[in-house]
């Protein structure tokens, strides 16, 4: 494939590094990163992040479905791959034929696990406030008896974080009550003689503000790759992370606008004076949020091109009229720097009235993932 051809991805592996050795400065010694792979990477690219982080000495990932899982073995990975997600029973053999490491979203869930009827490895969700997946932590009896099935071998014990991003008293407070629900549940395991397994947490942020906690897996997401959900976050670890993910595109024509002249699908947008665009190759159907028509900008040679009209499935257009050396092959910078300017994954959030995680994880298959 022609790399850096009409639209395509740039992965700083070296920033990939610099943020995973940030991470581990502020884990406790035995807590070891098991990055979230999930969702291509977070549109970063599945196989090639996890095959950097598995040759940095990562062993332990987490995906979303079965369907990542088999990906990321059939590319070479080797370490646990834990599922977050259901997995339907007709994909049970796929867990046991690949070496996938199941995730309990409840008992009943784990008698139909166990009636498959071969060895599976599983973690335990539990349930210590977000009421997504997981058994209720009060429901000790069922959590017990997971123990008791047969051909479940269980590896993990965990929970989910639902406000750990947050700093308010009330975050912190319900944060913590979620801390003491998923303590008590595994301090009662122990009192059983329930032992031999791995516990964990935290996400990025549960991390980031809540650094001391004893956990012996960290999940990390979307700030290994050096993005913030939003362009207001604060932590109390202040550790400086690097941006991962450039993307970038062309220009690919440039074109006179006159006064009083519309252009693109609605007409959107209208000249007030003579206008000099250029159509960009780019578009939604690349994960370029249809949203930020009219809004925001983009890079070209270091100087901001706004965006204008609506952006198409496979286009955009921009203003160039105050770029003089624009011209038809100029790299466009969407996400990422370009000279003393640099627009965040956040920034487009911001104009989109969502999250960072939203932006890069819809970024499309046709754009070229390039490791640098």
């Amino acid at each position: 494939m022609y790399q850096k051809g009409r639209a395509w991805i740039e992965l700083n592996m070296e920033h990939l590094a610099y943020n995973v050795a940030q991470f581990e400065s502020i884990l406790p010694s035995r807590c070891a990163i098991m990055p979230a792979i999930k969702a291509n990477a977070y549109g970063h690219g599945a196989n090639l992040i996890a095959g950097a982080l598995e040759r940095m000495g990562i062993q332990n990932f987490c995906v979303a479905s079965a369907a990542e899982g088999i990906e990321l073995r059939k590319a070479g990975i080797s370490g646990q791959i834990l599922i977050l997600g259901y997995t339907s029973p007709y994909q049970f053999s796929d867990l046991s034929d690949y070496h996938l490491t199941q995730t309990i979203v409840d008992f009943s869930y784990a008698k139909e696990l166990n009636g498959f009827g071969k060895p599976i490895c599983a973690h335990v969700g539990i349930d210590t406030g977000m009421h997504r997946l997981g058994e209720r932590s009060e429901n000790l009896e069922n959590i017990y008896k997971v123990w008791e099935l047969e051909h479940l071998k269980i590896t993990g014990v965990y929970s989910h974080l639902c406000v750990s991003d947050g700093t308010s008293p009330a975050e912190k407070e319900f944060t913590m009550a979620q801390v003491k629900k998923f303590h008590s549940v595994v301090h009662s395991l122990h009192k059983k003689g329930i032992r031999g397994f791995k516990t964990h947490m935290q996400g990025s942020y549960g991390v980031l503000n809540y650094p001391a906690l004893q956990f012996d897996y960290a999940r990390v997401g979307i700030a290994l790759y050096g993005a913030f959900s939003t362009s207001q976050t604060k932590t109390v670890a202040n550790i400086p992370l690097k941006p991962v993910l450039s993307l970038k595109s062309r220009i690919e024509c440039i074109k006179p606008l006159h006064p009083g002249e519309s252009l693109g699908y609605g007409l959107s947008f209208t000249a007030a004076h003579e206008m000099k665009i250029a159509a960009v190759s780019i578009g939604y159907a690349d994960g370029i949020p249809r949203s930020l028509s009219n809004k925001g900008h983009v890079l070209v040679n270091g100087c901001k091109a706004p965006i204008i009209g609506r952006i198409c499935m496979d286009q955009l257009l921009i203003d160039v009229s105050d770029l003089p050396y624009a011209s038809a092959g100029s790299e466009v910078v969407l996400i990422g720097k370009c000279q003393n300017e640099e627009i965040f994954a956040s920034d487009l959030a911001e104009n989109t009235d969502t999250i960072s995680n939203e932006i890069l994880s819809r970024l499309g298959s046709r754009l070229e993932r390039i490791a640098i």
